[in-house]
């Protein structure tokens, strides 16, 4: 199994050992292989939308009190703050995961980039581009959004008195803001991937 410990950072330039240039272009990309694939794999895809799952769930728990104040449900004062807790429980977890996770990105680019900066080898750093892993992150992302959009938009739109409670309407809405939010972080993440591979490594060769 793969290791979950980042690539260090390389040595300075007095402590470096490598014997000749193919040795260390051998392990540099190695190290940028294995960045690349922490920074826009598949697993960190679904791991975002797994946090997105939570704070839905989350949403959800915190729209049931309403509920019980439009049926004015006496069980409302025993449930409701029961309710709320468990949404927090839900949604916390979410946003520190996705917290956590822009911090990590952020760590990745700092490696790649040291990593980067140590020579020039064309093969390996063509690879970093991923074009096929940042537009699936970018198409899968925006149709996430446009989901979100749709759910907040139609949970308002098309709510009716008598039929369609607040609660309804606010877990419509709130779902569908956290599915846009989630969208939203991944369509970002590709367009940074884009911007940084253009700035690092120049326009894609035709």
């Amino acid at each position: 199994m793969p290791s979950r410990t980042l690539p260090p950072p390389p040595p300075p330039a007095h402590l470096r050992t490598w014997p000749d240039r193919q040795t260390l272009l051998t392990d540099r990309g190695m190290a940028l292989d294995d960045l690349r694939r922490r920074h826009l794999g598949v697993h960190r895809l679904l791991l975002l939308w797994l946090c997105g799952l939570g704070g839905v769930v989350g949403c959800a728990l915190l729209t049931l009190p309403l509920q019980f104040i439009d049926d004015k449900d006496p069980s409302f004062f025993l449930l409701g703050p029961v309710l709320v807790v468990l949404g927090v429980a839900a949604l916390a977890p979410s946003v520190i995961g996705v917290v956590l996770g822009i911090r990590h990105d952020r760590r990745l680019r700092e490696l790649t980039d040291a990593w980067l900066a140590l020579d020039t080898h064309p093969a390996t750093d063509a690879r970093l581009r991923s074009p096929g892993l940042s537009l699936f992150w970018l198409l899968s992302s925006l149709a996430v959004c446009a989901l979100g959009l749709w759910a907040s938009f139609a949970a308002a739109a098309y709510a009716e008195p008598g039929r369609d409670t607040y609660a309804d309407v606010a877990l419509g809405m709130g779902a569908g803001l956290v599915l846009w939010l989630t969208g939203l972080i991944g369509a970002a993440k590709a367009a940074r991937h884009y911007r940084w591979a253009l700035r690092r490594l120049g326009p894609a060769p035709r």
